[in-house]
């Protein structure tokens, strides 16, 4: 098949560092392109994302337990088969398009192997862009310090720049110097540029790609803890506790996300937490599989015992048994 042969599906794989702004964009591209269906990985194996995005009625699949490097050979493939199929029996087709949303924590690169090397996957779904997300105050450190952001840059399409409205002068400058050491032909536009994001569906990607080397990729130290929250608190003594836990692990502790129920308010919040920064909660709509329990997941880099340690202390009186896993 050709690349523009209507039986290929476009692909856009969404990658970027944690809490780099993935989520949102995903949510502000289904508004815009409603008939996308979605395959999310996530890295743990308590699964949140999926709670993060707005209902479109298009195929959610999501990938957890790990991260995709890991995983992807076992998962991704045939899920990526079983939702062609579906597709192509259908007689009015069910989406237009699919959107890869990978781990915060991996390198684009197995994605992109399955989606070119897989003769069978290659022949039916077309790579469209790949687009890389990056948070202005904390994409320096981050690429600084971990192969998978610098991957993620080297493999994008497009690089979109997220969350200028907590960043300096200075920062934009820094990371503008060293993406054109990265990536310098690559396109860099702004979350507020509009009409920019909106065509991030629509752009068609290089006519010719290189692939990745066909080899393993170097060991990581991430581990995530979930915890299940089965009472409401107070959003005061949430915020305390994880605000504490985010300043007595700064540098382990990556990324802090989950849904969570509170005292002040009827529907479920979503809570957030990068680069030492916690984020306000936001509120979903409630869903008919809301089930009223607290979910969080911490993403950490090295070994999460001391965090788990804390976890246990700051949440004691709160979780029943088994509430606290390390993966």
């Amino acid at each position: 098949m050709k690349k523009n042969d209507p039986r290929k599906i476009p692909v856009i794989v969404l990658t970027g560092f944690l809490g780099s702004g993935k989520t949102t964009l995903l949510n502000r591209l289904l508004e815009e392109h409603p008939k996308t269906a979605v395959i999310i990985n996530e890295f743990g194996a308590t699964p949140v994302d999926q709670d993060l995005l707005q209902p479109t009625g298009m195929p959610l699949t999501t990938l957890a337990g790990g991260c995709l490097c890991c995983q992807i050979k076992g998962t991704l493939a045939p899920t990526l088969k079983n939702l062609w199929m579906a597709w192509d029996q259908a007689q009015t087709k069910p989406f237009k398009q699919m959107i890869i949303e990978a781990s915060g924590i991996a390198s684009p690169e197995p994605i992109l192997d399955t989606l070119l090397r897989e003769r069978w996957l290659a022949s039916r779904y077309h790579l469209q862009n790949v687009i890389t997300t990056l948070a202005i105050p904390s994409a320096t450190a981050q690429l600084d310090s971990f192969a998978e952001a610098r991957a993620q840059v080297a493999w994008a399409d497009t690089l979109l720049l997220t969350h200028a409205d907590l960043s300096n002068a200075d920062q934009q400058a820094v990371l503008a110097k060293r993406l054109r050491v990265l990536a310098p032909a690559t396109p860099v536009l702004m979350t507020g540029d509009v009409r920019a994001a909106s065509s991030l569906l629509t752009n068609a990607g290089p006519t010719l790609r290189r692939l990745p080397d066909d080899g393993s990729l170097p060991a990581h130290n991430f581990r995530s803890i979930s915890l299940h929250l089965e009472q409401i608190l107070p959003w005061q003594q949430l915020q305390a506790i994880l605000q504490e836990l985010l300043t007595r692990h700064p540098q382990h502790l990556l990324r802090i996300k989950g849904v969570v129920y509170l005292a002040e308010q009827t529907e479920p919040m979503v809570i957030q937490a990068a680069s030492n920064r916690l984020y306000p909660p936001a509120p979903l709509p409630p869903r008919a599989a809301d089930d009223g329990r607290g979910r969080l997941v911490f993403i950490v880099n090295g070994e999460p015992t001391a965090l788990a340690t804390d976890l246990n202390k700051a949440f004691a009186p709160l979780l029943s048994g088994n509430a606290i896993k390390l993966h």
